[in-house]
């Protein structure tokens, strides 16, 4: 991609070249009395002030969003592009209303020589150059005022041509040839106007550009966990597509994964529009396939509540809901039977008062206490009774034996292997029984957190 300072070398090559045609077409004009070479002399200079704003603004424009500008600079070059287009409408208007003159007052044609020709010759290849370099960093660079600026290019070749043919109809004794092709000159610096304000106009009251909702709504939608796009917006600053989108998501998401799929989506974007900065608003809601327990752990985490072996029983006419819910263990029951109302409430809200549910209050499990680690002779005699308790049965190869020493007792940790076939519930009450045999053998022990995985491949 064109860098910045591709774009102002550009800008900065124009202004020489600018400067440079439109001195030599304004004294040829000035010495053969041609007001029609004089005309596209002062429309070359008005391209030179145009290309001396550009040069200026792409150098601004570029700069990050500050605390005074936060979607950036980039609708400067709207706005210079607009002055410019202000300067083409006064210098069309004044071109008309002398060739009208001259052509009403009969006025004598130029004094015609090769000199003017070669100067227009010369012109017309500079300016080819010079609109088809900066076409092509306009496009790289999306620069609304590189590409104007490339327009005022293109469109003095169409003036120097016109200028060529009222200079041989001069030549051939038609007086008038000289003040058409002016007017022509005009009339095409006019059209040039009303094109240029007509795209600037559109960005600068933030007219979405064409497809590019249609492109945003389908990056987005493309995204793993967006369910709907429900608004959307487009609006661009320079070169920078703006994109407000607000998304439906699961409502059972987790936080984490809906950051995810903001991130996703950002990438998405990119990857779409090339330089976008995308607002990403993430809208909660159920879907069609939650299940009873889904909209249960929804109830409880919209209400900061830690709930667990959730249970639903449907009984065709009723449905009957069970809940252990944690508390602090230190909590008077008047409030936590409170809490638990409340819970009871909202899910008979969620579901209808028919339901019936009961929640069975438990003391949230405490951190575990500061420890070390215990002796090597301590592991060793935990880790033997955990191989001699699971031995004969469905679960072997105890290994990874910890054994931490804390204010509250000691912590066994320990990972063991079982049948892959072996559904959870059977390894849970296999591992349950080894962990009661070592509670019981070892009443030092306080709680022990066992891992089972399948044997190794």
């Amino acid at each position: 991609m064109t860098s910045h300072t591709d774009k102002t070398s550009v800008a900065a090559i124009s202004i020489l070249a600018s400067g440079g045609m439109a001195a030599a077409k304004f004294a040829v004009g000035i010495a053969i009395g041609s007001l029609a070479l004089i005309s596209e002399a002062l429309h070359s200079t008005i391209d030179l002030v145009a290309t001396i704003i550009t040069w200026a603004v792409v150098r601004v424009s570029d700069k990050p969003a500050d605390d005074e500008h936060h979607y950036g600079h980039g609708k400067l070059e709207s706005v210079s592009a607009l002055g410019v287009t202000a300067l083409l409408y006064v210098l069309a208007g004044g071109i008309l209303v002398e060739a009208y003159s001259r052509l009403s007052e009969g006025t004598p044609p130029p004094t015609i020589s090769a000199v003017p020709f070669v100067v227009l010759v010369i012109d017309i290849i500079v300016n080819l150059w010079r609109a088809r370099a900066l076409q092509r960093a306009a496009r790289e660079t999306r620069s609304q005022a590189l590409a104007a600026d490339a327009l005022h290019f293109a469109s003095d070749v169409m003036g120097s041509f016109a200028v060529i043919i009222g200079l041989i109809l001069a030549a051939l004794g038609f007086w008038w040839g000289d003040a058409a092709a002016a007017a022509a000159v005009a009339v095409m610096i006019a059209a040039l106007g009303l094109r240029m304000a007509g795209s600037t106009v559109q960005t600068l009251v933030d007219r979405a550009p064409e497809g590019a909702q249609e492109a945003a709504t389908a990056a987005i939608r493309s995204v793993p966990g967006v369910i709907e796009v429900e608004r959307l917006r487009v609006r661009m600053v320079g070169a920078t597509t703006f994109i407000d989108a607000i998304a439906k998501v699961p409502r059972t998401y987790p936080i984490d994964r809906v950051e995810e799929i903001k991130r996703d989506a950002e990438a998405a974007v990119l990857k779409a529009f090339g330089d976008a900065d995308l607002t990403f608003a993430a809208v909660p809601v159920a879907r069609d396939n939650e299940t009873v327990r889904d909209r249960i752990m929804v109830i409880a985490h919209n209400s900061g509540l830690a709930v667990h072996h959730v249970t639903v029983h449907d009984l065709g006419a009723k449905l009957i809901v069970s809940i252990d819910l944690e508390v602090d263990g230190a909590m008077q029951l008047e409030a936590a039977h409170d809490i638990a109302n409340n819970l009871e409430r909202n899910i008979q809200e969620e579901f209808g008062e028919d339901v019936e549910v009961d929640v069975h209050i438990e003391p949230l499990e405490p951190e575990l206490p500061f420890g070390i680690d215990a002796a090597p002779e301590r592991v060793r005699t935990i880790a033997a009774a955990l191989t001699e308790y699971a031995a004969g049965g469905e679960i072997h190869d105890i290994h990874n034996v910890r054994v931490r020493n804390t204010d509250a007792g000691e912590i066994v940790n320990f990972h063991c292997r079982a049948a892959p076939s072996m559904s959870v519930i059977k390894v849970h009450e296999h591992v349950d029984a080894i962990e009661r045999a070592l509670r019981h053998a070892f009443p030092s022990v306080k709680r022990v957190i066992s891992h089972a995985e399948p044997p190794r491949a």
